[in-house]
């Protein structure tokens, strides 16, 4: 991923970003479709202008924090976001459950390590808005400040490792509905040819 200097605009920022990522140039933000890429088949699902207005600022997380598109790199921002809080963006706390569970398995001790980074931020961008009008006013490293990016992690509290426990379970959850569809469409497919 590329390093985005405290100097950059979040302008092009967020261009390198999407170059980087591979995500056009606008980011995908207009596209029908998001595409998932995962080994061997891709999954799709649709783009909704929810998902679209919660991936505006998470893209920007990505950007401040320096958390990589791949799958621990999404792990550790939907971490991040979680314990950092996604206030009203629904999408953002489904899109991020699904991001926690697959850190739990893919780096879970990055998914711990951005939980922490996430739960001593002093806000985020779902909570307190963005005005894209402002992407070429304001730079990458007073976004940074803002977000309380550059605050040392200090040692998880009980809290901490409490409420980190607590969000594996509907992370965990969330994932093991993904067999149990399977089986039920599979039984359902097999009922209809009988």
């Amino acid at each position: 991923m590329a390093h985005y200097p405290d100097s950059l605009s979040l302008l092009n920022a967020r261009a390198l970003f999407f170059q980087d990522a591979k995500l056009g140039p606008n980011g995908g933000y207009a596209d029908r479709w998001v595409r998932v890429e995962s080994k061997p088949i891709p999954f799709y699902f649709p783009n909704l202008a929810s998902r679209v207005a919660a991936a505006r600022l998470h893209d920007l997380h990505h950007i401040a924090a320096e958390y990589e598109t791949d799958w621990p790199g999404e792990a550790e921002i939907a971490a991040w976001e979680i314990a950092s809080g996604c206030a009203r963006y629904r999408a953002a706390w489904i899109l991020n459950l699904g991001g926690f569970g697959a850190g739990l398995v893919v780096a879970p001790r990055r998914l711990f390590r951005a939980f922490l980074r996430g739960r001593r931020a002093k806000t985020n961008l779902y909570k307190t808005g963005f005005d894209e009008s402002r992407l070429n006013e304001i730079s990458v490293g007073t976004l940074r400040d803002q977000l309380g990016l550059r605050v040392p992690v200090s040692p998880a509290s009980d809290t901490d490792m409490i409420l980190f426990v607590l969000w594996c379970v509907p992370a965990i959850l969330a994932w093991l509905s993904i067999p149990l569809l399977t089986v039920i469409l599979f039984w359902l497919i097999v009922r209809a040819k009988s």
